[in-house]
């Protein structure tokens, strides 16, 4: 059995191999100061458990970034960028998995060129098979859910085989580790 750090570690080097970039940061103050480096357009937030929690509108805002919290169906095609919690993640491949029955998760989540997911590193599986405890409890807590596996950036190859990134979902993905968020499966 590995570690908490081993399963950080495989997790990072599995999501960097299919190009993500993976950062640990030790708060929401630093995670939206990281967010603000990264753009200078809209984003589209959410309302998820740990964001509200630690109150990650506000500190995004504190940091100078634009907030869109409503109407998102208008305003998410010019979004820059997206920013999600994370119910677990999947340490094997790399793997977000993501309760996205609300609209705004999955518009936060495919449209923007840019998403930022928020994961505490206490909710890493190790594989696939550790996995599927957690999914038992979204599926029993409603059975009727979409249930999102973010694994990278969006990408697609045609008939010729040539890779496309970004065509069906945002060109680049920032994981963003941060300690403490929550340790609850059934809650982003």
């Amino acid at each position: 059995m590995m570690s908490e750090q081993q399963q950080i570690e495989q997790f990072s080097t599995a999501a960097r191999a299919v190009g993500a970039e993976v950062v640990s940061l030790a708060s929401i103050k630093e995670a939206a100061e990281y967010v603000a480096g990264k753009v200078t357009g809209s984003l589209l937030v959410p309302a998820f458990t740990s964001g509200s929690r630690f109150k990650l509108k506000a500190a995004l805002r504190n940091a100078g970034c634009t907030i869109v919290d409503d109407d998102f169906r208008t305003q998410a095609e010019q979004a820059e960028a997206g920013v999600t919690g994370v119910n677990f993640a999947i340490a094997d491949t790399g793997t977000l998995v993501l309760e996205s029955t609300a609209e705004e998760i999955r518009l936060a989540t495919t449209l923007p060129p840019k998403q930022f997911a928020l994961l505490d590193p206490a909710k890493l599986v190790a594989d696939g098979i550790a996995a599927v405890a957690p999914l038992r409890q979204l599926h029993e807590r409603d059975a009727r859910n979409f249930i999102a596996y973010i694994t990278g950036p969006s990408r697609t190859a045609d008939i010729e085989r040539v890779l496309t990134i970004g065509v069906h979902g945002p060109k680049e993905l920032f994981i963003l580790l941060i300690p403490g968020l929550s340790d609850d499966y059934l809650e982003m």
